[in-house]
């Protein structure tokens, strides 16, 4: 497989022979206004330029979106992504609402799901605390998002885990399928008073004594403004505990082959 770290949770996945697009989030730097009641919310996102053309990103058989927040599927998408694009989304929920924007080959992931003789596992989360979910305003605005995992007889096993805390579901998918790969949306991004909304730094820490022999990927960081924890602390916390070779860092536009 080749996972390239686009920008944000955006991932390019080349996989069993079919290339992916997930999660495109593809508007200029700073197109939009920061996440109201989140750190740093002065700032405009994204913060950072995509590495590469968007005609070279979109260049996919298929498009996947874990869920429909600005930073995961945004206008910019809307307009670049063609038409006729065979997606898949969540639920039929986000189904709907990417058909309402135009598109016509809009499909919703069960939770096995074959594309071209890869086997997509769809799986749960929890984007957000359990704080956060028992406030009807706040639990509407977080709502869903899957996470998956990637099968193939000629490939290693991947599980993106998507936007989700350190929740049980996410230590069951760990176990029941055994992914070679992990990648982990690692931003921290948080709501002033709620907390985390997506994994942190000492989740690697706990994905690795459940996976020891896993390769970790961090992503979903330094490109939306609530996403408070860096590369660099990622990079220094992973060295504190002994687990830097089992966790990769890839900047915007790096692309890691196993």
């Amino acid at each position: 497989m080749k996972i390239t770290q686009i920008r944000n949770a955006t991932l390019k996945l080349e996989y069993g022979g079919v290339r992916f697009l997930i999660d495109p989030m593809l508007a200029d730097k700073g197109t939009f206004e920061g996440f109201p009641d989140t750190p740093r919310s002065h700032l405009r996102n994204p913060l950072v330029d995509l590495p590469m053309t968007i005609e070279d990103i979109i260049n996919v058989d298929v498009v996947i979106v874990t869920h429909t927040h600005i930073d995961h599927w945004d206008e910019k998408a809307q307009q670049s992504i063609k038409k006729s694009q065979l997606i898949y989304t969540q639920h039929e929920q986000d189904a709907a609402l990417l058909r309402a924007q135009q598109f016509e080959n809009v499909h919703v992931l069960d939770k096995k799901t074959e594309v071209f003789g890869i086997t997509i596992f769809k799986t749960d989360g929890q984007h957000g605390s359990n704080d956060a979910y028992a406030i009807p305003q706040a639990a509407e605005l977080l709502g869903d998002a899957c996470g998956l995992v990637f099968k193939h007889a000629d490939e290693k096993t991947l599980y993106i885990a998507g936007d989700t805390i350190w929740v049980k579901p996410v230590i069951v998918s760990l176990h029941n399928y055994h992914p070679d790969v992990v990648v982990i949306n690692a931003g921290f991004a948080n709501i002033n008073g709620l907390g985390p909304i997506i994994m942190g730094k000492e989740d690697f820490i706990r994905v690795n004594k459940i996976l020891p022999e896993a390769t970790l990927i961090a992503s979903h960081m330094e490109a939306v403004n609530h996403c408070i924890l860096s590369r660099e602390e990622l990079r220094e916390y992973a060295e504190e505990h002994g687990i830097q070779d089992r966790v990769l860092i890839p900047a915007d536009g790096e692309s890691l082959r196993f």
